[in-house]
């Protein structure tokens, strides 16, 4: 009777342990499936593989997929890595950000930095020196204001006027993208400007010197309101001052006839 119950507790054992291998197999099952249809569900994104510099060009090497909730999606980033080999970035991209169209220019050919020139704009390079260059703190992407400095033909007098302001560096020599931050002694010096602004800035360097000052990334003055403290006051108009028109004045007469009383008015 024993050995019956024995053998009874034994093989009862062995179902439940079959049974709990067969439930958590299950459930383990589930979870990958699970786990399965969310990576089909999620569409194919191009991230940066690695910290992308400004100015440089995109490789193989730059980039990676990953997969991404449709909702989490940017609008503008690639799905495929062709389509954002060869680009050049126009701006700092750190290891793992999804790689944008708008963060990024096309390269059809000749140098990099022919890519970092916004549409309408042209790059204007200047020969600095020392003093000029900022004492080489200018890097690409910095902004500077650009002071003119002509001497006067009559009095040899000086004068020094702030002619462009909140102007990108493209480059600084022939480097459009650097990691460092140390001070660097640069011979020349490239500028994202206007048709205009290129003119503006050859003509005051040809009239005299110029000096580049290094603005704040912050300061967001803006060119009008220079402008709007130069422009001359506008001239006040002279009120005339107009007599106002006499005013006719009326007296009155009483004429007595014997019983009869008449008053009449008389204008003066």
């Amino acid at each position: 009777m024993r050995k019956r119950r024995g053998m009874f507790l034994v093989i009862f054992s062995l179902c439940m342990g079959a049974f709990a291998a067969w439930a958590a197999n299950g459930w383990v099952n589930q979870r990958l499936t699970a786990a399965n249809e969310a990576d089909e569900a999620g569409k194919p994104v191009v991230i940066a593989a690695m910290d992308i510099p400004y100015g440089t060009k995109i490789e193989g090497r730059h980039m990676k997929i990953v997969k991404l909730p449709l909702e989490s999606v940017p609008g503008t980033s690639f799905s495929d890595l062709e389509e954002a080999n060869g680009m050049v970035a126009t701006m700092d991209i750190a290891r793992g950000e999804v790689l944008a169209s708008t963060r990024l220019a096309r390269h059809d050919g000749g140098s990099t930095l022919a890519a970092l020139v916004k549409e309408n704009m042209r790059a204007v390079t200047v020969r600095v020196d020392d003093v000029v260059g900022v004492a080489g703190f200018l890097l690409p992407g910095n902004r500077v204001d650009v002071l003119a400095t002509r001497k006067e033909r009559g009095t040899k007098r000086a004068t020094t006027e702030t002619i462009l302001t909140n102007i990108k560096v493209l480059a600084v020599d022939q480097t459009a993208a650097t990691q460092q931050n140390d001070p660097v002694i640069v011979r020349a010096v490239t500028l994202e400007l206007t048709p205009r602004q290129s003119e503006e800035i050859v003509k005051a360097k040809e009239e005299g010197s110029i000096q580049l000052t290094l603005r704040n990334p912050l300061d967001e003055e803006m060119e009008a309101e220079r402008m709007a403290m130069k422009a001359p006051a506008l001239p006040t108009q002279k009120r005339v001052a107009r007599s106002a028109p006499a005013q006719s004045t009326s007296t009155k007469v009483t004429v007595i006839r014997g019983t009869h009383v008449n008053t009449l008015k008389t204008k003066s």
